[in-house]
């Protein structure tokens, strides 16, 4: 079995919405919003960030002005139960990933109670049904990604991965792994030595070239599944 921990979520850099969705530390309560979308999509399938407004009022905070009239890249899709990407990352996932494998996601949050902390948590995961060419979605299928709702050129090679239902989703609160060290945001020492590592150098969490791996899926399914509250099939 392989296990994949993956990034999402709008962070503060520039491609990722320049902002982060807030989280409540204290209950794990927290709001997925996804990055902007930088591609032009089918007509009626855009996924404005204004469709957040009222999540977002549940913990006392509202869009920043640059993201109030964009869209967003929705990806994963938990109402869907997807996850896609392309190019290099794409073909990481083809020769990474059979069903029944697992794809943890991972984001970084902003506590609403102390606004200068980040906190780095799991939101959710994908147990693998099939993973699938996006230009193969048919279109009465195509709102379900974010990458086959995109008006997609020829000769590329977008994937897109399709969760098992009961087995997959959001997470109703969130769990959080990391901390600040080493200058930078690494997952807890405590959790690595629980889940077994991870096959990138220190837990480190910002963004990379390559997914990180779990060294011991089976030891870190054990932690997650004693510790998440329960999945939903919904984005926020």
């Amino acid at each position: 079995m392989n296990v994949l921990l993956v990034r999402v979520g709008a962070d503060l850099s520039l491609g990722g919405g320049s902002w982060n969705g807030p989280v409540d530390s204290q209950t794990g309560e927290f709001a997925y919003v996804a990055i902007p979308e930088t591609r032009p999509v089918h007509p009626g399938m855009e996924k404005p960030y204004s469709e957040l407004k009222p999540t977002l009022e549940k913990f006392g905070v509202g869009l920043p002005a640059h993201l109030r009239m964009q869209c967003m890249h929705l990806d994963p899709d938990f109402a869907h139960l997807t996850y896609g990407d392309t190019r290099q990352k794409a073909d990481q996932l083809r020769t990474s990933l059979d069903p029944g494998d697992v794809i943890v996601f991972y984001a970084a949050l902003a506590d609403v109670h102390r606004a200068a902390d980040l906190v780095y948590a799991i939101i959710g995961l994908l147990v693998v049904e099939e993973l699938i060419p996006a230009t193969n979605v048919q279109m009465k299928d195509r709102d379900t990604n974010a990458h086959s709702r995109r008006i997609l050129v020829a000769g590329n090679n977008d994937l897109i991965v399709r969760g098992r239902p009961a087995r997959s989703g959001r997470l109703r609160r969130c769990l959080p792994i990391g901390e600040y060290r080493s200058r930078a945001y690494r997952v807890r020492r405590s959790l690595l030595d629980e889940w077994g590592g991870l096959s990138v150098n220190d837990g480190y969490l910002q963004r990379s070239a390559r997914f990180p791996r779990f060294i011991s899926p089976e030891r870190f399914l054990t932690w997650f599944n004693r510790n998440q509250q329960g999945l939903m099939q919904s984005n926020n």
